[in-house]
């Protein structure tokens, strides 16, 4: 069992048979009453998303996820195709429940997916990854990495704040948890 305030981001607990993820958790002071924890919620089956509060001293059921190092390989309808890279085995995830990782994901790509029991939850991405700019506004000149920066759109269809220099073509690493441009990839 895990209390309430202990749940941090990347978390997964059983709360009525559902399995909830946590994506965002913070301590919350009202001016008056007690301290209540504010938590942005992800039911990982159904992949719907709210945000509640839980007093800090509620208890919940720790969910044990295992993790296998496995290859994408390519999505098809609304399924993305994994391999595990020991065993050959293919795993099917749909794509609305793994939609924000598949941003970061190219094709051949090692990635690890989540298990809970026999059941496949997720993909659990590397804490960065390499991508190419496919479209973006032309570089200014003179432009350096203190300026307000420009939308960029990277291979996967993702779109990141990058700074002014950046060119169409140049490789760059991008935080996953946070999807924003890192530095340029050499």
């Amino acid at each position: 069992m895990i209390n309430a305030s202990d749940l941090r981001a990347g978390m997964t607990f059983v709360q009525d048979g559902k399995l909830i993820k946590v994506l965002d958790a913070s301590h919350h002071k009202p001016g008056k009453g007690n301290t209540v924890m504010r938590m942005k919620l992800r039911d990982v089956r159904t992949g719907s998303t709210y945000d509640t509060t839980f007093r800090p001293e509620e208890k919940f059921e720790k969910a044990h996820i295992d993790t296998k190092a496995v290859q994408y390989l390519y999505t098809m309808d609304d399924t993305a195709f994994f391999m595990d890279l020991e065993t050959y085995e293919q795993y099917e995830i749909p794509v609305e429940v793994v939609e924000e990782e598949m941003k970061f994901i190219l094709e051949n790509m090692e990635v690890k997916i989540q298990f809970f029991g026999s059941e496949v939850i997720g993909v659990q991405l590397p804490s960065s990854v390499i991508l190419k700019v496919v479209e973006t506004q032309p570089s200014i000149k003179g432009a350096t990495v203190t300026g307000s920066g420009k939308p960029a759109t990277m291979e996967t269809g993702l779109v990141v704040n990058v700074p002014d220099f950046v060119e169409e073509g140049e490789m760059l690493e991008i935080n996953t948890a946070e999807g924003t441009y890192l530095k340029r990839a050499k």
